[in-house]
């Protein structure tokens, strides 16, 4: 049977200005017709975002649904799209994120190839020329915050891989298997955990590079640390779940706190370098960021 329609998902929270971006991408794809429904969650926010989904919803080709919840963090916002969703296929993708013209197409065409109900279809993801990039942000976008360097040539995953900025699953695997775990408060760990369940009910990650998508937000050394130190917060709810404790004899190689700092110290000089239009190879990144974050 084919699929002919989904609905995309977006949760979103005080991002008016880039959701507005991401918005207009969705107007602009090569399939309209192919979007049953679009359906923005808006976890809270204090900067108009109604409005902007309000006034965007008279310009879009299909239907826009606005729903509102009090802060609880991206799981919570997901489970209230996943829950609405009129149709068989869900595209998740986020607030910052603006879809490459045949997204959609792409998500649908390998659905309808690979229409088992366990299939789930992730696809690429990269800076958003807008934003300026710097080489950090290259090398912090492909090995720390995602993975794709590493995806070149692969058409399937790892559950690991299971990355929510720009992924597509039928909606009935999502509500069988209970959407995501909502004791994750912020944007982190959430679609591991997920991952990790959905994989252990027979999920089947495959890639699409052509499915692609762009990250429009810029992220500075600085900022990079931070997100870090915030994820860990996630973390240790991650690690109090089955999939966390599945993982707990993997070890990983953690600098000592007191060399950690001597060493913050010393390459002090060198962090100002980080955000530099000028490349460094990705092993001082790798390097800086492994002491300072």
């Amino acid at each position: 049977m084919t699929i002919d329609t989904l609905t995309v998902v977006i949760p979103t929270y005080n991002r008016a200005g880039v959701l507005k971006k991401a918005l207009d991408a969705y107007k602009k794809q090569s399939a309209p017709e192919s979007i049953r429904e679009l359906i923005v969650v808006d976890d809270g926010s204090t900067d108009g975002t109604e409005n902007i989904v309000l006034q965007m919803r008279k310009e879009l080709p299909f239907p826009v649904r606005y729903l509102r919840q009090s802060n609880k963090g991206p799981a919570a916002a997901r489970n209230a799209g996943i829950r609405e969703a009129a149709s068989e296929l869900i595209l998740f993708t986020d607030d910052d994120i603006i879809p490459e013209r045949t997204l959609v197409a792409q998500h649908l065409a390998w659905h309808n190839t690979y229409p088992d109900r366990a299939v789930a279809l992730m696809g690429n993801l990269k800076w958003d020329a807008d934003v300026e990039p710097t080489p950090f942000m290259g090398w912090y976008g492909s090995e720390a915050l995602f993975c794709y360097a590493s995806f070149a040539g692969r058409t399937e995953l790892e559950y690991i891989y299971f990355y929510t900025c720009n992924v597509s699953l039928k909606t009935q695997f999502l509500r069988i298997n209970n959407g995501f775990d909502e004791d994750f408060k912020v944007a982190a760990w959430e679609d591991s955990e997920l991952g990790f369940r959905l994989n252990k009910a027979g999920m089947r990650l495959l890639y699409n590079s052509e499915a692609l998508a762009y990250h429009h937000q810029y992220i500075s050394f600085d900022d990079a640390c931070r997100r870090h130190k915030k994820a860990l917060e996630a973390h240790e709810v991650f690690k109090r779940k089955e999939a966390g404790r599945s993982q707990a004899a993997v070890k990983t190689s953690r600098l000592n706190g007191r060399l950690k700092k001597l060493l913050a110290s010393a390459l002090f000089p060198l962090k100002s370098l980080m955000d530099w239009r000028l490349p460094l190879p990705w092993s001082v990144y790798r390097m800086m960021f492994r002491i300072y974050r």
